[in-house]
């Protein structure tokens, strides 16, 4: 059975001021090769309609509209489980523990993981229900990776009480199990395919409004995707494959580099395709983007070295293309911060979730 949480008990938190943290390698924003951006005054953020690039920090404080204010009604918040017995598209894999992948000698950009298997998960769905939505009606929604993400929750509950944002439904699916290549996680996020967005489609989804007695949009500009780290690079994968199915998608430290396995040649580069050939190769698609990157971002992480594992670049590199095919796209460079740096998320997310509803009708 589901279980209903109030959202006070789901909430944070919010930390002080980030302390300056100067921790090597710290990527300067204005390095050739990298986007011209501008360049803000600490603490402010890019405007909420506008496209581009912008630089941002090195303080970051965390947003108010993260915390509801006592006038915003809390929305409702609902969990299930789903297992690996259930699906028909993910039965399940996990890598032996304390083991990891080694290079392939024939090709740098290959991964060998022998060690991982078939193995069983089971992962929980929580839906974010706002206060102000009317039983059985068609809601847009956001699906987030990761899940569940409170902070996401005491966001919405602020945007859509101030009519910042439509009242929407919000499904934050947990991966099944483990990190990077090999993993279930790794194998969900990281794979170029359509698969993910269609597990979604017929397995989350159906499930989403048989437990939460919600109906949820077939309009593919009222559906965000939404995710960090690897997370980000899956947000982005579902609605490149499937612009039927989403046309707006949020990122943070999005994993845009080499980490797909297991290898398909259709795109031997894992998400680093995206920027390499995808986009630049293909015509536009009607797909909205907000992406952020740290200047302390992931740097070589593993032992490929295969000059595709450098989030930073990845990420300028997306902003790249991007504004060269004609994108509604907003980069923002976030300055002493990390990976999906939870401060800079604390700080920007309000602002990034107007930008990718812009546009989308709001009710009064």
């Amino acid at each position: 059975m589901p279980r209903l949480l109030p959202l006070l008990f789901l909430t944070t938190t919010l930390a002080a001021q980030t302390p300056h943290r100067p921790t090597p390698p710290t990527r300067d924003p204005h390095t050739p090769g990298f986007v011209t951006a501008t360049e803000l005054p600490d603490t402010a953020l890019p405007p909420a309609n506008k496209d581009g690039n912008y630089i941002l920090g090195p303080t970051h404080n965390p947003a108010r509209e993260t915390t509801p204010p006592l006038a915003s009604p809390e929305g409702t918040i609902l969990e299930f489980t789903m297992k690996s017995t259930d699906s028909k598209r993910y039965p399940g894999i996990a890598r032996d523990p304390n083991t990891f992948g080694t290079p392939d000698p024939n090709d740098p950009a290959k991964l060998l993981v022998p060690t991982s298997h078939p193995a069983p998960y089971t992962r929980k769905v929580t839906v974010y229900i706002p206060k102000q939505y009317i039983p059985y009606t068609i809601a847009p929604f956001l699906v987030g990776a990761d899940g569940p993400d409170k902070l996401l929750f005491a966001t919405l509950d602020t945007l859509i009480f101030q009519h910042k944002i439509p009242v929407q439904i919000a499904i934050s699916i947990s991966n099944g199990g483990g990190d990077a290549q090999g993993s279930e996680r790794g194998l969900e996020y990281d794979t170029m395919s359509p698969l993910y967005a269609e597990f979604v489609e017929h397995e989350v989804l159906p499930r989403v409004e048989k437990e939460a007695h919600v109906r949820l949009t077939k309009d593919p500009n009222g559906r965000v995707t939404m995710g960090g780290s690897s997370g980000g690079s899956c947000a982005l994968i579902m609605a490149w494959y499937h612009p039927d199915l989403y046309r707006r998608v949020l990122t943070y430290s999005g994993t845009f580099v080499n980490q797909q396995w297991p290898p398909n040649p259709a795109t031997p580069h894992g998400a680093w395709e995206f920027h390499e050939h995808l986009i630049p190769n293909s015509p536009r698609k009607p797909i909205r983007l907000w992406m952020e990157v740290g200047d302390r971002d992931n740097l070589n992480t593993n032992a490929m070295r295969d000059n595709m594992h450098d989030w930073v670049v990845a990420n300028e590199n997306m902003a790249r293309v991007l504004a060269a095919k004609g994108y509604h796209y907003q980069f923002v460079f976030a300055k002493n911060a990390g990976h999906t740096d939870r401060a800079v998320k604390q700080q920007t997310l309000p602002e990034a979730l107007e930008y990718i509803w812009h546009g989308y009708p709001i009710q009064d």
